[in-house]
């Protein structure tokens, strides 16, 4: 994909948790792909702050591995690689006690650039490092926080890391970072809808019969083992990435693409979504857990033998969601995310009411409703199935075909990843791909009470096998109410 690219102003990048997984997988590749493109402007600089005692030079060894292993070989260019690197440097930090503060501190120096701290570390420690940031006096007007989800683990504890964080940093300084809506797809949600006359008269319910929502994943526990069993699906997955791709699905049209614009049509989303508790909990929602079974071509163990020890822990979530509201509703949001399933694969499925009549008779076949599939990954893209004439002679048989808008076949170039556009907008102060206090509150809101209806039910999680799509549940959730799951090739 071809995009004019604009230069941000010279920035501090300093990274906690920086010789970390994510630091590694997806931090340090998406800022040498910004360096290679040409968009820092000098001096910038990116420091590692963690505990592992680590030199400079060990640092830069250790971003330079990551980097060749998560960057494209045909991506990287040496003297842009040698450049990105000589930007690097590390300081050893305890954010538990304290303990390297003062040192980072004179890492940065006098410098004025803008400062991004980005703590790619467990939220325990979120309120710890803001605290010691501020009494070691290196807030400045023009700094900004980085936090990643989950933000609690209940709408209690979110308050209370929202409150640590808030009497440190502004409102304004706080990017809780979704990395799903740094997605190229789930951007063109807004491009979609609000540039095109085509698609925003019929989004409502006098067109739409159904919305779902899947995101599924073929891996299973693999080095998330400690987080994953103390969280499970719900909180992990629908609480935050699902959520928002519901609200900007369902938000009305904001006056603009300010950040507060947006948030404020997503937040009414969130507070209109009718709430799932006590007997509506067992017919609304199905937890699932995977058992053994083939996954990617070999044999796999169930989630109880990955983790060593019984657990209830689910690793599957199918809700059916509805929003109280004049435009939808009456039109059932259908969710469903797993590990261990048939596929890996995120999207939108919107599908559109059938024709009032068909003027056709039965040689010509069924007529299917139109469907509007936004795919998220593996493959993004945007997928219009429409009802055509099968060519040829023989009279009128009809055929569903797809218009595809796949992004890799109609924009030349590398697309970005969702974080190297995420990072840059931290640097620009841009957040409206980012989570407002209010945004989080209000889905944890709506989250916690399913969570102690299947509490106060004893509702057990459904053994499904790995490689399927979850438990035959999850298909008569669907299936009670005259519709199927959306299964894309």
């Amino acid at each position: 994909m071809t995009s004019q690219i604009i230069k941000v102003d010279p920035f501090d990048f300093i990274i906690f948790g920086g010789t970390g997984d994510l630091s590694e997988r997806k931090l340090l590749p998406a800022l040498y792909y910004r360096q290679s493109d040409h968009q820092f402007s000098e001096p910038t600089r990116i420091i590692g702050a963690s505990r592992s005692r680590m030199s400079d030079e060990e640092f830069k060894a250790f971003a330079e591995k990551a980097i060749r292993e998560h960057v494209k070989a045909e991506d990287i260019d040496e003297d842009e690689l040698r450049q990105f690197i000589n930007r690097l440097s590390y300081v050893t930090v305890d954010a538990k006690n304290g303990d390297g503060f003062e040192e980072l501190k004179q890492a940065i120096g006098e410098s004025q650039c803008i400062r991004a701290f980005y703590l790619a570390v467990t939220p325990a420690l979120f309120g710890e490092i803001a605290h010691n940031l501020q009494s070691h006096g290196l807030i400045t007007p023009n700094s900004r926080i980085v936090v990643e989800k989950p933000i609690g683990r209940d709408l209690q504890s979110a308050k209370k890391l929202n409150d640590e964080i808030g009497s440190v940093f502004g409102e304004h300084q706080i990017f809780r970072i979704d990395h799903y809506l740094g997605k190229e797809t789930v951007q063109n949600l807004l491009a979609l809808r609000f540039a095109n006359a085509l698609y925003e008269p019929l989004w409502n319910s006098a067109h739409i019969d159904h919305v779902q929502i899947t995101v599924a994943e073929t891996v299973g526990l693999e080095d998330r083992v400690t987080y994953y069993d103390t969280a499970g699906a719900l909180r992990d997955m629908v609480q935050n990435h699902m959520l928002q791709l519901l609200c900007l699905v369902a938000m009305e049209p904001p006056s603009s693409t300010e950040a507060n614009a947006v948030r404020d049509e997503k937040l009414k989303v969130l507070r209109s979504l009718k709430r799932i508790n006590g007997a509506e909990a067992p017919k609304q929602t199905v937890r699932g857990q995977y058992k053994a079974g083939a996954s990617a071509g070999g044999p796999v163990n169930g989630y109880v033998e990955e983790l060593g020890k019984p657990s209830d822990t689910e690793t599957f979530v199918a809700i059916k969601a509805e929003i109280e509201n004049w435009r939808w509703s009456g039109v059932p949001f259908y969710l469903r995310t797993g590990k261990r399933l048939a596929a890996r694969v995120s999207e939108i499925c919107i599908e559109f009411k059938h024709i009032p009549h068909s003027i056709f008779d039965e040689s010509a076949g069924n007529v299917y409703c139109n469907k509007l599939i936004i795919r998220l990954q593996p493959d993004e893209g945007v997928k219009q199935f429409i009802m055509m004439k099968d060519p040829g002679p023989g009279g009128m048989r009809l055929r569903q075909i797809p218009l595809d808008m796949t992004f890799a076949q109609n924009f030349k170039g590398r697309a970005p990843d969702a974080y190297e556009r995420l990072v840059m907008d931290v640097i620009r102060g841009s957040q409206t791909l980012f989570m407002r206090r209010d945004e989080v509150e209000a889905a944890w809101a709506w989250t916690d009470p399913i969570l102690k209806a299947w509490a106060d039910n004893g509702l057990e999680v459904q053994g499904y096998t790995a490689g399927t799509w979850g438990p035959s549940a999850s298909i008569a959730l669907i299936e009670r109410d005259g519709r199927t799951w959306h299964e894309s090739d």
